[in-house]
């Protein structure tokens, strides 16, 4: 039986990994940039190897995802959409989820979901980086283990 398993640790030739983040909620957002930043730098991966991408709100991140995903190795998608009074909140959490899972599911390159969809503002902030850890980081981490797991089922 053969098993295979990503891990934390900078490849070989360091992957370059973009960063998609919504300037929306950019209270929050950039609190899960950091995240994310700071946890691949403990991984000391190559800041060089890292661009960050900002999109106006996150009903914009599928489709430049979309657009730029074959320069990079694996994507990270970063926003906060917080329900109000109207059913916007829906329209927008759906279609920016539908959106990344539909990149995901191409399986061509690890596409990961760092977007919060939080009641309140105060979920929000407790998922970026106050009680309840930065989903930014782990977005980060799930990004590194996908693309060991990538390259080692490709045999890179």
């Amino acid at each position: 039986m053969s098993v295979f398993e990503g891990h934390w640790l900078v490849p070989k030739s360091p992957a370059r990994i973009a960063i998609v983040v919504s300037r929306f909620n950019d209270s929050i957002t950039r609190l899960l940039l950091q995240g994310a930043l700071d946890t691949l730098a403990h991984l000391n991966w190559p800041a060089a190897a890292i661009d960050v991408v900002w999109v106006p709100g996150a009903f914009e991140i599928p489709g430049i995802a979309r657009r730029i995903l074959g320069r990079y190795d694996a994507l990270i998608a970063l926003g906060a959409v917080i329900r109000g009074e109207t059913p916007h909140f829906e329209y927008v959490a759906s279609a920016v989820a539908n959106g990344i899972a539909d990149l995901a599911k191409l399986g061509e390159k690890p596409v990961i979901f760092g977007v919060l969809t939080c009641n309140t503002v105060e979920e929000a902030q407790a998922r970026a980086g106050g009680k309840a850890g930065n989903k930014g980081s782990e977005a980060a981490l799930a990004a590194v283990e996908m693309i060991t797991l990538y390259q080692e089922l490709s045999g890179a």
